[in-house]
């Protein structure tokens, strides 16, 4: 996903762009809030809602952000890994040489998430993708058949686990949530050294309790069918898949926008909901990307929000981690600190704030014909050139 070359607008897909841009706005609004270090901990990463405002909030995120953002990062992401393996080959080069430079991409995407996670102090998720990339990129060179059953051999494996994990999890803590890792009296020394130790473990913990090898594999298997590149032509095939991938993610997040509304289930029980939320957020990915896919028909002559938004799209590695930077510098303890003042509400202020500052920057960028600063760093250290 954040490894895409540039080219010319004629080559490139607007409904990637698209939804890469506003992936990077479900990510930044998903991230605030876990830096409201002196908030009581709600339902599972949310902060206690205390306004109507913070319920709304917190509700419009348990169903259309939280565990949605992620799996669409993954789906784009193997689409784009599939774009650079086809690209590679079509180039000339074999199929074990493109694989060579998928593990590149991926490795160099472990050590921007490593600096991001450990130097900056961000929410990354960038580790858990590049090992991704290097555990299913030989895929790419297998059939449609293997892709498909390896992909429902893990989605099975996660969905007889996963309720087991998070009921045991939320019934030895004995909360329905868990609070934010940051304190008050956190310094950015305090923070470097919890990040030196802590980093390995980041990846880890999201692929096993947050499982996103499937929605890389969905990716993978969307790039083949070319639904986003060739967009015109898979039109009500898109409309289908979001239709259908949105109403399951929406219909699996419901158990939990209700607890504590509606219903107080015990932990173990609320622990099944909890993955059922990130499972049929899957679903909710491959609609989200679909979506776009779909809008990008419609959209005849793209005007300032189309073009900004895609703008953003093709610099989405330099403003990922810019905005993950961003809210460290607002929000963290050991900067600002305005994590430790504001509400839920005042940080998805900030959180909209600092996305459409990055919708700003990326359209003058993009009026200057200059490419994102890491997209070009990238490419260097990936074909040293």
């Amino acid at each position: 996903m954040f490894l895409q070359q540039k080219q010319s607008s004629a080559k490139r897909a607007i409904s990637l762009d698209l939804a890469r841009g506003f992936m990077l706005l479900l990510i930044v609004l998903a991230h605030a809030p876990l830096y409201l270090y002196n908030s009581d901990p709600g339902v599972m990463s949310r902060p206690e809602s205390v306004t109507f405002l913070d319920h709304l909030l917190n509700a419009l995120g348990e169903l259309l952000i939280d565990n949605r953002a992620r799996p669409m990062f993954a789906v784009l992401f193997g689409y784009g890994m599939f774009m650079i393996f086809e690209k590679q080959v079509s180039r000339g080069n074999s199929e074990k040489e493109a694989i060579k430079t998928v593990t590149r991409r991926s490795l160099y995407l472990i050590l921007f998430g490593f600096i991001l996670a450990v130097f900056i102090g961000g929410q990354d998720i960038l580790m858990a993708y590049g090992i991704a990339g290097i555990l299913v990129g030989r895929l790419l060179r297998r059939n449609n058949r293997l892709l498909i059953k390896v992909t429902l051999i893990i989605t099975v494996v996660i969905t007889f686990y996963l309720p087991f994990i998070w009921g045991s999890f939320l019934t030895e803590i004995g909360s329905y949530g868990f609070g934010s890792d940051f304190s008050a009296n956190d310094s950015y020394i305090q923070l470097l050294l919890d990040g030196l130790f802590y980093f390995p473990v980041i990846p880890v913990f999201i692929h096993f309790l947050f499982p996103v090898l499937p929605s890389v594999l969905i990716g993978i298997w969307a790039g083949r069918k070319r639904l986003l590149t060739e967009s015109k032509i898979n039109h009500r095939n898109l409309k289908l898949i979001a239709a259908i991938g949105i109403a399951i993610s929406i219909s699996g997040a419901v158990p939990l926008v209700m607890i504590n509304n509606v219903w107080e289930p015990g932990f173990f029980v609320a622990g099944i909901a909890y993955s059922v939320q990130i499972i049929t957020g899957i679903a909710g990915g491959l609609g989200y990307a679909a979506l776009f896919g779909f809008l990008s028909n419609i959209i005849k002559t793209p005007g300032t929000v189309t073009t900004s938004l895609t703008a953003l799209g093709k610099r989405s590695l330099t403003f990922f981690i810019l905005n993950e930077t961003l809210l460290v510098i607002l929000l963290s303890p050991a900067a600002l600190g305005l994590g430790g003042t504001l509400s839920n509400t005042g940080v998805i202020i900030i959180a909209l704030f600092v996305w459409i500052l990055s919708v700003v920057m990326a359209s003058i960028l993009e009026k200057f014909h200059i490419n994102g600063p890491l997209e070009s760093f990238m490419r260097h250290l990936v074909y040293r050139k």
